[in-house]
């Protein structure tokens, strides 16, 4: 071999480990470009899942339902039964890291594997530093060293089951076991994706009397000038902050109480809670870049701070969040309030794409309707869902599997039908002090009340529900709808903002799925139907319909 063929082989043998090197940092940097992002397109929530937009029929877990790999066993073939295709589940601090720099994903390995065989996705929930305001996942090695972990402290200076955000060591614990539960991810689950999200710490804040941390560090830092990183990110943000927010910001001001006044506790709280969640989260991006979110416990009417978790990312004060946690992807609402288009209104008018990962189980299944075909969003959730189990009475009504089981079936149409905004839904309830809501679509109103009796017109049920999809944008009047919904009578009318025509029912398809498709089960008129004035759903099961509508000049009824 030749001096100079000799001295090209040496040097391409020197450059392979660099290149072996580039090649994986590009397969990394590829499979991260690839990974499931949440956000909002032209006021529509979308999920992406390799390059293809997702709808979540979740479920949360209860807190105590994920803590051994057994439970994956039973649980998860059941909600798969019930056509969930996503299970949100905690992740405890103290059961992947039991003792400080020894990890175990034994048990999450276990869940990742059964929810593949059950073709499931997963939302993992990190319990940290705080679920539920307090630090009960928190290891015990963390729990019991008060002085390098410390505790909040209440406003009768007693210290409280609560760390603080202030804490320099529990910021770099939590962070570390974080990336490392990011980096196992990304390790064991990046190519097949069965991780969609991540939630960063749970429903956390301060709870007690002055909504507040009383320490001896918090006490120093809430009398000196408040960052300048909030003060210009709020002075930036003015003319859209939270009306709750807005009413209390002074720029002018200095110190915590001179720019915030009343609210000055909480948002002193939320701004520490945020800077320490977005520590935790950056963390874990570095590692593996999924969508992190931020769940919230709402405030109930007239609760103060305290009473409900203080500072944490709720509405009214989530405009801190966005300048102090910059590395959280969007803020989500746990609904268990009536209120439920309220919040999720309110979440989105903020920017935030629409999921809601906790919810009211009973009775709340029809608000996966609302969150899908009006607030345009791509997940609903209920909580502890491993407890649903099917109705033994069918006049039970439609429960959570029956809805999504509609959803399922339904799924690409309401992913066009968004894109497009040629979806809207409504709820009812009879506890509402709303009797009848309208809905308007493609030139008619869906005027829908509670299905009742003939001819004693008692109610049916006192919950109902419609998700109704337009196809195609129609000709002359001449129109056609997927329904689906349960417990309503709709009268369809013209819409007045479009031509002063008449509506009339041309027919109205029960459907059935079967073999991939959509088959008439039965054809509804007559009696089914009011003669062709109303539209009557099955006021005690799920159902599909396909409803088809025509339009007539008003003068050819003279």
């Amino acid at each position: 071999m030749g001096d100079a063929l000799k001295a090209g082989l040496n040097r391409l043998l020197r450059g392979l480990p660099a290149c072996i090197a580039l090649v994986a940092a590009s397969a990394l940097a590829g499979a991260q470009s690839d990974l499931p992002r949440a956000a909002v397109q032209d006021g529509v929530s979308r999920l992406m899942v390799h390059g293809k937009p997702f709808l979540i029929r979740g479920g949360e877990l209860g807190n105590s339902s994920a803590g051994t790999a057994a439970e994956a066993d039973e649980i998860l073939p059941r909600l798969a039964q019930m056509h969930l295709n996503t299970v949100l589940m905690p992740v405890a601090w103290e059961q992947i890291e039991p003792e400080e720099g020894r990890f175990d994903f034994s048990i999450l390995d276990h869940w990742l594997d059964v929810a593949r065989q059950q073709n499931m996705r997963l939302v993992l929930l990190w319990f940290g530093s705080w679920k539920n305001a307090f630090s009960e996942y928190a290891p015990a090695w963390v729990k019991a060293d008060t002085k390098r972990f410390p505790r909040e402290i209440s406003a009768d200076g007693l210290p409280t089951e609560i760390l603080s955000p202030l804490g320099a060591e529990t910021q770099t614990a939590d962070s570390r076991a974080f990336a490392a539960l990011m980096k196992h991810l990304r390790e064991r689950d990046a190519q097949q994706q069965t991780v969609l999200m991540i939630q960063v710490e749970n429903e956390i804040g301060f709870l007690g009397r002055g909504g507040r941390d009383r320490s001896d560090t918090a006490n120093q830092l809430f009398e000196q000038a408040v960052p300048d990183q909030l003060m210009r990110a709020l002075a930036a943000r003015r003319t859209s902050l939270s009306p709750e927010l807005a009413s209390h910001f002074n720029p002018a001001g200095h110190a915590w109480r001179d720019v915030f006044g009343d609210a000055a506790d909480e948002v002193f709280m939320a701004w520490h809670y945020g800077r320490f969640a977005d520590a935790v989260a950056a963390a874990g991006k570095k590692e593996y870049a999924l969508p992190m979110y931020m769940n919230a416990q709402l405030p109930a009417p007239f609760e103060r701070g305290g009473d409900y978790p203080s500072g944490g990312p709720h509405l009214y004060f989530q405009d801190v969040y966005r300048a102090g946690a910059p590395a959280i992807d969007f803020y989500a609402p746990d609904i268990y309030w009536p209120n439920f288009e309220y919040w999720v209104d309110r979440y989105r008018t903020a920017g935030n794409p629409v999921f809601v990962p906790e919810a009211r189980l009973a009775g709340g299944q029809y608000n996966a309707l609302y969150v899908y075909g009006e607030a345009l969003g791509f997940g609903f959730s209920p909580f502890a869902v491993e407890s649903a189990r099917a109705p033994e009475d069918p006049k039970a009504g439609p429960g959570l599997g029956d809805v999504y089981a509609a959803i399922e079936h339904l799924n690409d149409d309401i992913l066009d039908a968004q894109a497009s905004k040629q979806i809207r839904a409504l709820v009812l309830h009879a506890a509402s002090a709303r009797p009848m809501q309208t809905v308007a679509l493609g030139g008619y109103l869906f005027d829908a009340t509670l299905s009742r009796s003939w001819p004693a017109r008692a109610l049916e049920t006192d919950d109902g529900a419609m998700i109704v999809i337009q196809k195609g944008p129609g000709k002359d009047g001449q129109a056609e709808f997927l329904v689906a919904g349960s417990g309503l009578t709709v009268t369809i009318t013209r819409d007045p903002d479009t031509d002063s025509r008449v509506a009339g029912i041309a027919s109205i398809e029960q459907l059935r799925w079967t073999d991939g498709k959509w088959s008439t089960e039965r054809r509804l008129n007559g009696d089914q139907s009011n003669q062709g004035r109303q539209f009557q759903m099955d006021a005690h099961a799920m159902r599909v319909y396909r409803v088809k509508l025509y339009a007539y000049p008003r003068e050819e009824q003279r």
